[in-house]
Order: C-alpha cells, then structure tokens, then sequence
C-alpha cells in the first residue's frame, strides 16, 4: 500500500514526480485501512538529508503489506546544520517530544557522519541512546543503518566498531546465513548490498553480544543482524536503500576533494561497481583531471551522461524483499492502537516465536 502525504514534506512530491504512488491524507482517511506509523530519525548531514529521505521512504512504500504508511521524519537538535538543512528540518520535521506522545509502530535510525574517533564524544550520543532507549520500551522494532548501528552496539552491548585501516567502498556479495528467520526466508540466498564505511563490527563481536546473523559476506563481513530477541533491534552495517547513483556520488566527491588537495591520492574505483567499459571511461577521466591540476587548470566535467545510463543496480529487489518482511512482522506484531509495543499474548522476548 502507498505512503500518506500527511505533510507537505517535499520528499512525497519528489516521490510522486518518480511514479510512486502516494495518496492525500484527505483521501486516506476514508479508507477503512489500518495505518502504520513508522519514525526515521535522520541523522545523515545536510547534503544527503532529503536523498536519505527518499531512499527510505521509497523502501516503504514499496511494501505489499495491506497497510496505510504514515512516515515520521525527525532529527536531533545537537547535530550541525547550516542554514539551509536547519531550516528544512524546523519546517518539515516534528519533535521527538512530538513522537513520543503520539507513539510509533517502527523506527528506523540513519547513518551520521561522525566527527570524532571514539562515538561517545559526538554531539549526538547522549540524544541517540535517549531515543534508542524510549524506543526499545515503546516500539516493536527499531532498524539502524550503519553508524547507528555501530552506536547501539557500544553503549547497548559493550562492542565497540573497529578501524579497518581502510574505506570498505563498493557493492559486495552477501549469503543469508539463517534462511528460516522471517526477514530473509523469501530473499535470495545470495544477493548485493553497497557499504561505505572506514569502521566494522565483526562476526566474533555480534556473537559476544549474544546477537543473530542473517546476513554476511566473506570481503565485506556482517551486514544483517538481529538483536538477542530476534526482532526488537534490526542491524544493518550495509547501505541496502541507496539510490543506483549514491556510490557514484561518493566517487565523485572524492575527486572533488583530491582537487582540493582534502586527499593526497586520487580515489580507487568503487569495489564491484563500475564495469570494465566505464572503468576505461574513468581512467581517461582519471588522467585528464591529474593533468589539469599539475598544470592549474580548470578540470573537466565529470562525464556524469556516459556513466548514469551504464550502471547496475543489484541490490534494490533484495532490500525491497527484506524491508517487506519487516513490515509485514510489525504489521502482525503491534499493538494496534500503539499503546504498547506488542499485542497482548506475546512474549517481548521472543516476538517472533522462534524459541518455541
């Protein structure tokens, strides 16, 4: 079922532009069809907050669950903004003290671009386990994306992310290494998902936790995880809601800062992405840009028109399928009127009767 436009949030716009289908909060409500609030707690800096927006809000609305969704975009008032973010986020995004009052059937945390090594000395800390917290005891389930995950993981279980000594950058063949749970039993054994990080939570640091891995890949290591219930807390270390151009980005952002002499060395290829054709592409590219600024030039224009049109996207159906499952088990999960996370009867420590 198709997401509300309960605001004039520009993201349900922008989503409508694509073909999604989104209908008017007047329309919805005189549908006899039972809401799902979800929270997104975008943490993600100005530049890829509304992208961050988009790609989440897509992956709900995609879900086949009889459902109405009703999204909630908030943030965290420590987290720097310049203008233009601060002001998009004042107009469009509610409290936390808002959502707590009105309560949540899910929530999902994004990713954040840090700002020191150790995480408990970043701005947001204290205000992220308050949320995490408060939403452990209230909502049925929670998934964090990358950095969240690795923040849960330290202050909730004492497991802290460890430097790899370089960016695991790229699109990485994964396994389903639990296929009876329900949020991997109808995907595919084997299937992609993007990572874009410099920090990794291991297998051994997961099974300390007294943790569930459903996912993995032997180059990439862990990206789907589940807390010790099975459901409360989803672990994404992986990037399975970025757009088919969201590495092409970051690519591209990291030419701008070799340029700007922010990297003494010129990128590498994103891992697994560029096929062979746009990688001859990029390496002509590659040399006209180190010669443009040996000799202070202005560098050409990333040939953006040659490379969009010629990349894969391998992923998508996969995360689409795991985010189905999720929705379709806080569907079956929740107490309708969100005044407690679980309808009655159900074990809170085993949600999913899985240990039956």
């Amino acid at each position: 079922m198709p997401l509300v436009a309960h605001t004039n949030l520009p993201t349900f716009q922008r989503l409508r532009d694509e073909g999604e289908t989104i209908l008017p909060r007047d329309y919805a409500l005189q549908q006899e069809i039972r809401e799902l609030h979800i929270g997104l707690l975008n943490m993600m800096p100005d530049a890829a907050l509304e992208a961050t927006e988009r790609q989440f809000f897509r992956l709900i609305g995609e879900s086949n669950q009889i459902a109405q969704f009703y999204l909630h975009p908030f943030s965290l008032d420590e987290l720097p903004r310049g203008p233009q973010g601060r002001a998009h986020v004042e107009r469009y995004y509610e409290s936390f003290a808002t959502i707590q009052k009105q309560g949540l059937d899910a929530l999902i945390i994004t990713g954040v671009n840090p700002t020191h090594p150790e995480l408990s000395q970043e701005p947001f800390w204290r205000p992220l386990i308050k949320v995490v917290n408060w939403a452990y005891e209230h909502v049925t389930s929670t998934l964090c994306s990358c950095l969240a995950t690795h923040a849960v993981m330290e202050f909730r279980y004492q497991q802290k992310r460890q430097h790899q000594g370089f960016k695991r950058w790229g699109v990485y063949s994964h396994r389903v290494v639990e296929p009876v749970h329900p949020l991997v039993s109808g995907v595919n054994t084997r299937f992609d998902v993007p990572h874009s990080r410099f920090y990794n939570i291991s297998r051994a640091q997961f099974e300390a936790a007294g943790l569930h891995i459903l996912v993995e890949s032997g180059e990439a290591g862990v990206h789907l995880a589940v807390s010790e219930d099975q459901f409360r807390i989803i672990f994404f270390q992986g990037h399975p809601e970025y757009d088919t151009v969201s590495l092409l980005k970051e690519y591209k952002r990291e030419i701008k800062r070799f340029l700007k002499a922010e990297r003494a060395d010129y990128p590498p290829f994103v891992d697994n992405y560029f096929s062979s054709q746009l990688q001859a592409i990029l390496d002509e590219y590659r040399e006209q840009v180190i010669n443009a600024k040996q000799r202070s030039h202005i560098p050409p224009e990333f040939p953006e028109h040659l490379i969009i049109p010629k990349l894969d996207n391998t992923w998508h159906d996969s995360a689409e399928a795991v985010i189905n499952s999720w929705i379709g088990k806080v569907y079956q999960l929740t107490d309708i009127d969100r005044k407690k996370p679980f309808q009655a009867g159900i074990d809170p420590q085993d949600p999913l009767g899985l240990k039956r």
